[in-house]
């Protein structure tokens, strides 16, 4: 049994924003990013109309980039002294990623963030709030999506955690946030985006659904995203549903090989990160040619070269070929490194794939009943043995991987329930 699991509902178009003065309820926490979205009036504009509905309104600013499991934690109990029954994240993949980790604590405060790294173990959530994200890159998805990136600097690992349960019930994709996007920022988010795409389409839990999104993700982002890097508005509105697109098709379909790596050398450098989009442009074109290896993995590669991108070749050895000068062009013309030119930085081989020494412990077993409150979780026995990680899995430690194989994406997913209707 498949499942494609999506926002409730979506709004998108300039002005969108303006929709949350359409939600229901009495009291909003916002939570953001950097100095952007208010830079722009548009923390301002959301904040007066959720005023302007009844709310009281409190906000949480200054999430950083790749945000860490402490801020999470702050931000949880800024939650759970205020009580809001909507949260409201504005801004790129790391205020609304850091947001969907909060709300897990808010609603269950004596939750263990080891709890939650393993992949689709997530306490039942809505309890106490609901979720509205409103995305201002054109890259991340993550206000479509039932993913999180969050990070242990203590440790340099990144964390992509995985659970339904966050996919926000509202997504706004308003890209008026995204006019005044620097151009480093809208390629690597671009970037980002047609990994999704390219990922989800060869990965061995895609579907019909999935199937559908990320096609037309593929050709919008190869066509929209050199214009939008030179800051053109009809690029920049393209490539922010076009990315939404990736994220509908990943967050059902799953991801592989190339943001598995990503997550793993973006926390791993000592002397600063590298950048996730950036990480993804410069692994996408090896990976391809790996994963091909693969018979259904090469098929759908040349039928994307051939029906969807309209690439030289007569036979798919030569439009994969041509897929893969595809995306090393674009990274030429955005001004992406094919890889780091960083050597004092470098980790050496046996400290970027070495995992902490940690025990391998199982996750706690979730019940599949309703939760009112943390007070009231029970434990029930529910065996783990469905996840196994392979000798690929280097994304995160202690067994807790998005574990893969070719054509790269998590195999043996448990059979999870249906998702309750909203109230």
């Amino acid at each position: 049994m498949g499942r494609f699991t999506n926002p409730r509902d979506l709004y998108f178009g300039e002005g969108a924003r303006h929709e949350v003065k359409n939600l229901k309820g009495e009291k909003a926490v916002i939570v953001s990013g950097g100095h952007s979205m208010r830079r722009g009036g548009f923390l301002q504009d959301v904040q007066k109309d959720l005023e302007d509905a009844g709310f009281e309104v409190k906000l949480f600013e200054g999430v950083e980039s790749d945000p860490s499991i402490e801020t999470v934690m702050k931000g949880a109990k800024f939650m759970q002294d205020f009580g809001p029954d909507w949260i409201v994240a504005i801004g790129g993949g790391s205020p609304i990623d850091a947001a969907k980790a909060m709300w897990v604590f808010y609603e269950y405060p004596d939750e263990k963030f080891d709890n939650i790294i393993q992949p689709f173990s997530f306490p039942e959530l809505r309890h106490k709030a609901h979720f509205c994200a409103i995305s201002s890159t054109s890259g991340t998805a993550t206000e479509v999506t039932a993913f999180s990136v969050i990070t242990d600097y203590e440790h340099g690992i990144k964390y992509p955690l995985a659970d339904f349960n966050i996919t926000p019930d509202v997504a706004i994709v308003d890209p008026e946030l995204t006019y005044s996007m620097p151009q480093k920022l809208c390629a690597h988010t671009g970037m980002d985006a047609l990994t999704h795409c390219l990922e989800a389409y060869v990965s061995t839990a895609a579907s019909m659904f999935t199937d559908a999104d990320a096609l037309h993700g593929i050709r919008e982002i190869t066509q929209w995203l050199p214009v939008s890097y030179t800051g053109d508005h009809e690029g920049r509105k393209h490539m922010h549903e076009a990315q939404c697109l990736a994220g509908l098709a990943f967050s059902s379909g799953l991801l592989g090989i190339v943001h598995s790596m990503a997550h793993k050398t973006g926390a791993a450098f000592e002397n600063g990160h590298i950048i996730h989009g950036a990480a993804n442009a410069m692994y996408l074109g090896k990976a391809i040619q790996w994963n091909s290896k693969d018979p259904r993995a090469h098929e759908r590669y040349a039928y994307v070269a051939k029906e969807i991108l309209h690439l030289p070749g007569t036979t798919d050895d030569q439009l994969i070929d041509s897929l893969v000068e595809k995306i090393r062009s674009m990274n030429d013309e955005l001004h992406i490194l094919r890889r780091s030119s960083s050597r004092s930085s470098r980790p050496s081989l046996p400290t970027l794939f070495r995992m902490p020494a940690r025990p391998r412990t199982r996750a706690r077993p979730r019940p599949r009943t309703s939760r009112r409150s943390s007070s009231a979780a029970t434990t029930t026995s529910r065996s783990t043995s469905s996840f196994r990680p392979s000798s690929t899995s280097v994304a995160v430690r202690g067994g807790r991987s998005l574990w893969l194989r070719p054509p790269f994406c998590i195999l043996d997913m448990p059979t999870l329930p249906p998702r309750k209707p909203h109230t």
